[in-house]
């Protein structure tokens, strides 16, 4: 089994074992410290809608969705609409991360101070547009999001459910190393002359397409969340 370690600006918050995770890849950046810890003011009356852009950090070309999501999800919520979002198959371990503050399952043990994913709405932590929310998936390959409040909109703008909006290119396939692993498949299932061609074509889910985006079964797969 693999230590672990779960960084903030670098600096390691804690450690412990579990066979999922592998070494976090050299020059992959860490969630980042941005500004001092604020207390959650509480939620009260009926929820705004919130459109937000969700960015995998460091793809290029950008891999991006945009959401309708209403303002009293809990992120405990949120963290099944992006797997849905992204096509992830929710596999391996994640938090959230606000300035100082870690929002994590209450399972998950990072020998810091987090608070339940499950019991804080969206909207106690987003408070105006423009604010960013980090998220992290599988702190082995270290798949980053960040999420930024485009507009936050009227109680009922949309409907009380998440729907996808628009977005670009598919998720990166699970355990494919990372920003700079999955560059380097692509790289590869590209190039039919390359040794490990075969291999990875085989490996990689028979309808993958690097450029797909499919609006309607992202919308088809929230719209069953219950």
């Amino acid at each position: 089994m693999l230590e672990r370690e779960f960084r903030i600006s670098g600096e390691a918050i804690g450690s412990g074992q579990d066979p999922r995770l592998r070494a976090r890849p050299p020059g992959r950046p860490a969630l980042r410290r941005e500004g001092a810890v604020r207390k959650e003011p509480r939620a009260a009356g009926p929820a705004p809608v919130y459109q937000l852009k969700i960015s995998l950090s460091g793809s290029r070309p950008p891999i991006w969705r945009r959401l309708l999501v209403p303002g009293d999800v809990t992120l405990g919520r949120l963290h099944d609409v992006l797997q849905i979002l992204m096509g992830w198959q929710d596999m391996h371990l994640h938090l959230f991360a606000s300035g100082r503050t870690v929002y994590s399952p209450p399972e998950l043990d990072i020998g810091v101070p987090s608070r339940n994913e499950r019991k804080v709405q969206l909207r106690e932590v987003l408070l105006r547009e423009k604010e960013r929310l980090r998220y992290e998936y599988d702190f082995g390959d270290g798949w980053e999001h960040v999420i930024v409040v485009e507009k936050i909109l009227l109680p009922g703008t949309g409907g009380d459910r998440p729907v996808c909006l628009a977005g670009k290119r598919s998720g990166p396939p699970e355990d494919s190393g990372g920003i700079l692993g999955y560059e380097r498949l692509l790289a590869i299932l590209r190039d039919p002359a390359d040794p490990e061609h075969q291999e990875l074509a085989a490996w990689v889910p028979k309808d993958f397409d690097p450029e797909a985006f499919d609006l309607e079964a992202i919308n088809r797969a929230l719209a069953q969340l219950r």
